[in-house]
């Protein structure tokens, strides 16, 4: 899963703590700082129940690991 560095940084523009994103979420905020920090991954779980507290989309903190299908034409064309 990724997306925690973008939970965190949300978390600090909203002046939302982790605390109470620990108690809402019900998430032990041990686990809950190791994720926040880049130490343990969220579980699926986890991160749509944090995104259902703070009201957002779960595509909101997720960037696609594959390209995007205009940028895979563009990098086989590099090749020939």
């Amino acid at each position: 899963m990724s997306g925690e560095k973008g939970i965190k940084q949300y978390l600090d523009d909203k002046g939302i703590s982790q605390a109470y994103l620990s108690r809402k979420a019900q998430i032990p905020p041990d686990k809950l700082n190791l994720s926040l920090n880049g130490k343990r991954k969220l579980t699926l779980d986890e991160y749509a129940t944090i995104c259902e507290v703070l009201g957002v989309n779960t595509d909101k903190f997720l960037h696609p690991r594959v390209p995007i299908q205009g940028e895979v034409k563009e990098k086989n064309s590099l090749k020939h």
